[in-house]
């Protein structure tokens, strides 16, 4: 264990600790509540803490939650070369940590990540996927994104990364980009800018579901009442795509963002 305190969102107990990868990366991770355990796989730019509301959420509903910081992001380490078999395996090690065989819910390109690891044999035992941004070979972003990001990266031009990847990678207005760029919240994203390296490796490798991610678990398709039109598109397909799966919409959840009560919900139905 690194640290335990009290959260302020309800007096709940937050244990922070550490997990270790297959190749040595220190994956860190927090765990409140008690109940049947659900691992938050996040999205890009979202580290353990951004997930703490809907994590509280899903205490309030009966579960242990368990958030983590994916490599290269908040107090995880990052070891290179990487690819996202290494991030299949950083899920592994955090399932593994807190007792094996647990649900799981991914968020975004977090979604792509939970069924990709869950089709390489990491314990899963229910999955939910959030608006998993797979293209199905429409609207791909530049092959080599991913590599000059890279090299933006390298040379030490985090900023540009990031609002490159938010540009090519999420395909954000250029006006939104840029007025993010001179927001409060910019410098935060800006130590992440390794972490989009990693996403756009994700997503260009899992662009589509391949029979492969057939996984023999049951998995539930979530997707927000209003969201970005290929998001939902892609929701609606990749439910046609993987056998015995079922879609939900969650009316609250809006502009690709999780409500955590109501989501937490969709949980409960199924696991509880």
């Amino acid at each position: 264990m690194v640290a335990a305190e009290q959260n302020d969102l309800g007096g709940v107990r937050v244990d922070r600790e550490v997990a270790t990868s297959a190749d040595g990366t220190r994956i860190a991770y927090e765990i409140r509540g008690e109940g049947p355990v659900v691992v938050i796989v996040n999205g890009a730019f979202s580290t353990a803490r951004d997930v703490t509301e809907f994590a509280m959420a899903l205490v309030r509903a009966g579960f242990a939650a368990v958030s983590y910081d994916r490599r290269a992001r908040g107090d995880s380490g990052d070891t290179k070369p990487s690819a996202p078999e290494r991030e299949a395996e950083d899920l592994a090690a955090v399932i593994d940590a807190v007792g094996g065989r647990v649900s799981v819910i991914g968020h975004s390109s977090g979604a792509v990540l939970a069924l990709l690891a869950a089709s390489l044999g990491v314990p899963v035992r229910h999955l939910f996927l959030s608006e998993p941004p797979f293209r199905f070979g429409h609207h791909e972003p530049a092959a080599d994104l991913a590599e000059r990001l890279q090299r933006l990266v390298d040379d030490g031009d985090e900023a540009t990364a990031v609002s490159t990847f938010q540009l090519e990678g999420v395909g954000l207005d250029p006006a939104l980009v840029e007025q993010i760029k001179q927001s409060p919240i910019f410098p935060g994203l800006v130590p992440l800018a390794q972490s989009t390296v990693y996403d756009a490796q994700l997503v260009r490798q899992v662009s589509t579901p391949t029979e492969a991610m057939a996984v023999q678990v049951p998995v539930t398709i979530v997707v927000g009442g209003d969201t970005f039109p290929f998001l939902a598109s892609a929701a609606k397909r990749l439910a046609e795509t993987l056998p015995g799966s079922e879609l939900v919409e969650v009316a609250e959840s809006v502009g690709h963002r999780v409500h955590p009560e109501a989501t937490a919900k969709v949980l409960a139905e199924r696991l509880l």
